[in-house]
């Protein structure tokens, strides 16, 4: 029974303790290698820092001040939600082993009293696996989390290769993701659209908003494919189409600096119904980054300030998105990921009509394809999770054993 000391010295140092915790950890297999490690004093002395900055900002919860200032008191709860996992996983630890040493000291006093020695070895039995388990925990716990967790998303949808029948899939990813969004306690927005001449939509983009929303949905982001017999075909053939699934955390003029002399913006007249302004003002606008060529027409808000703003959002979220794909294939790189790449380019999943089978190309893993278009893709979710997290503690293990 031992945890990993190098992995909090890591920790500690960059974020005051314990506001880098993983704090939705999803139970991944740990190697006994990886639980070999000493568990020395050192490393309790860093929990209990842990502990006591926890127990610091729970004081503070009643502190007048705080009290008095609501963005002051959401901070101060959101830091202490940050550590509460680990803090009471770390308390049972330290009772457990209270009673595990306990137990050992009885057994090693009992002499030749049999019974005692079963007594005291029965009980050790018993709380050695419990400790166990915790251990597993605290180190995932332990584990740096992405810093854009618990961000809000823009989810945006397009349609690929396949023409109409990619149209009609983006739009059955569309309503998957509504579906999922709604079961999670989230909210969604719809902030640009492009409908299929045939139904569906060329593109869609989502603004979605509630608790851990990047944590979660960041793992759908990639082209998924459908093999299925469209509906407009006469002959019965399979046809293959494919969509592409881009999460873009959210982001302000602090994560994103944009050259004004970049923006080019235009404004048009919007169509379609919404009100007397509609094809009379122009409020729709058209906005393009010469530096890298992202374009994009928001025609969703009545007045042409509305639009403007929601452009500039929509860009900041895609430069954001591309700087952040570049830094996370990187990392995947170093440590020889097989998670994927993150990538929107990426294929991570096939979907088989004929055969009613979800695949996962990531985890190499066939789901029921009910059980995708039924939304319950929090399984499928928790999966990736797991196997980033035995990979990232692989790699510390391994680094461990070099050092």
């Amino acid at each position: 029974m031992r945890l990993y000391t190098a992995l909090i010295v890591f920790i500690l140092p960059c974020c005051g303790h314990a506001f880098l915790l993983n704090t939705h950890p999803v139970k991944a297999p740990v190697s006994h290698t990886f639980l070999d490690m000493v568990f020395d004093e050192g490393m309790e002395s860093r929990l209990d820092n842990i502990r006591r900055s926890y127990q610091a900002l729970t004081e503070r919860l009643g502190d007048p001040d705080v009290i008095g200032d609501s963005n002051l008191l959401r901070k101060v709860m959101l830091d202490r939600a940050k550590s509460e996992e680990v803090v009471l996983a770390y308390e049972e630890y330290r009772n457990l082993k209270q009673g595990f040493e306990g137990a050992k000291e009885l057994f090693q006093e009992a002499g030749d009293d049999p019974e005692m020695k079963e007594m005291a070895r029965a009980e050790m039995k018993e709380i050695e696996p419990q400790m166990n388990e915790l251990e597993k925990k605290i180190t995932i716990l332990l584990l740096p989390k992405d810093p854009n967790d618990d961000r809000n998303v823009m989810l945006e949808i397009r349609a690929g290769t396949g023409g109409s029948e990619a149209n009609i899939f983006a739009g059955d990813l569309l309503d998957v993701y509504r579906k999922f969004i709604s079961a999670q306690g989230w909210q969604a927005v719809e902030i640009e659209s492009s409908e299929g001449d045939d139904g569906g939509y060329k593109s869609v983009t989502l603004d979605v908003k509630g608790d851990m929303v990047y944590s979660k949905l960041k793992w759908e982001a990639g082209v998924h494919r459908v093999q299925r017999v469209p509906a407009t075909e006469s002959q019965g053939r399979v046809h293959t189409s494919t969509a592409t699934v881009a999460i873009m955390p959210e982001c302000d003029e602090v994560d994103v600096k944009i050259d004004a002399k970049d923006i080019e913006i235009s404004t048009m007249r919007s169509g379609g119904a919404g009100g007397q302004n509609v094809n009379k003002v122009e409020t729709a606008v058209d906005l393009l980054h010469k530096a890298t060529g992202i374009r994009i027409k928001c025609t969703q808000e009545r007045s042409q300030l509305k639009n403007k703003e929601l452009a500039m959002k929509m860009l900041m979220a895609k430069l954001y998105d591309m700087e952040n794909e570049k830094r996370e294939m990187e990392e995947r790189e170093r440590r020889g990921s097989q998670v994927g790449t993150g990538g929107r380019s990426e294929k991570i999943r096939t979907y088989n009509w004929k055969d009613s089978r979800c695949s996962d190309h990531r985890l190499g893993q066939n789901f029921p394809l009910s059980q995708f278009l039924n939304a319950d893709i929090g399984p499928i979710i928790d999966t990736m999770i797991a196997k980033d997290q035995e990979e990232k503690l692989a790699q510390i293990s391994e680094e461990q054993q070099v050092n």
